[in-house]
């Protein structure tokens, strides 16, 4: 039974991809995802996993800070809790990343006093718009869930227009929307080449993250863990052979 990888970026959707990962992309569109992420859920999933980079909300995060949920809220006021163990074990194989609040929201975050809002409302360290709908599906259907998540843009900065309409449905760039938008507006060169370093800075992370997590993305059941485990830990004693 797969883990359910939840992303927003073909990107991301490639470096979550491993043994025994069943991944999905909503590239922005929250219904198609919720849909699919139901309808694989509902075929014997062991457990979700939101993963990917998000939007900092709390001020002083830096781009390529990795991050794992100990609740996500949502913008209905819902929270959802990430399975214990399981964050722990992700925090621990990360380097002690920390184990944070994040918001799971709609639309992007695109400014500082937005992403201040949301801080100040919420706790949230970070936001994504995908993380919220992996929690509600899995709450749904009884799985276990994680979230770990890396900075892309911190509190501090504003999300360029020319980057907002840059990213399609299907989780890849619109490089024709991109070039339209700088058209208009050259000024958002600087701010535009600013995310790029950003979100570089991120994905160099989230790789380095998904290279120390072993097979499902840190993800272990009882079965596993009980065919890992030597036999006089399993029954109290060695086996007489």
């Amino acid at each position: 039974m797969p883990v359910i990888a939840v992303t927003g970026l073909r990107a991301e959707a490639k470096l979550a991809a491993g043994p025994r990962v069943l991944v999905l992309s909503g590239g922005g569109d929250g219904a198609t995802l919720a849909r699919a992420l139901e309808k694989a859920a509902a075929n014997n999933a062991s457990a979700i996993i939101s993963f990917g980079v998000a939007g900092g909300l709390a001020p002083g995060l830096i781009p390529g800070s990795s991050l794992v949920a100990r609740s996500i809220i949502a913008a209905d006021g819902e929270r959802y809790y990430g399975d214990p163990a399981w964050s722990r074990r992700l925090s621990a194989a990360l380097g002690g990343a920390p184990i944070v609040d994040m918001a799971g929201v709609d639309s992007p975050v695109i400014d500082h006093a937005a992403k201040r809002a949301l801080h100040v409302k919420t706790g949230a360290f970070v936001a994504d718009m995908e993380s919220h709908i992996a929690a509600r599906v899995a709450a749904a259907y009884q799985l276990p869930f994680a979230a770990l998540r890396v900075v892309a843009d911190p509190a501090e900065r504003r999300l360029p227009h020319a980057a907002l309409v840059g990213m399609q449905s299907d989780g890849t760039l619109a490089l024709g929307a991109v070039a339209r938008s700088l058209l208009r507006d050259p000024r958002q060169v600087p701010q535009l080449f600013q995310t790029a370093l950003d979100a570089r800075a991120a994905f160099e992370a989230l790789f380095r993250g998904r290279k120390l997590l072993a097979g499902a993305l840190g993800f272990t059941d009882f079965r596993e863990l009980m065919l890992d485990m030597p036999a006089e830990d399993v029954i109290g004693g060695p086996l007489q052979v």
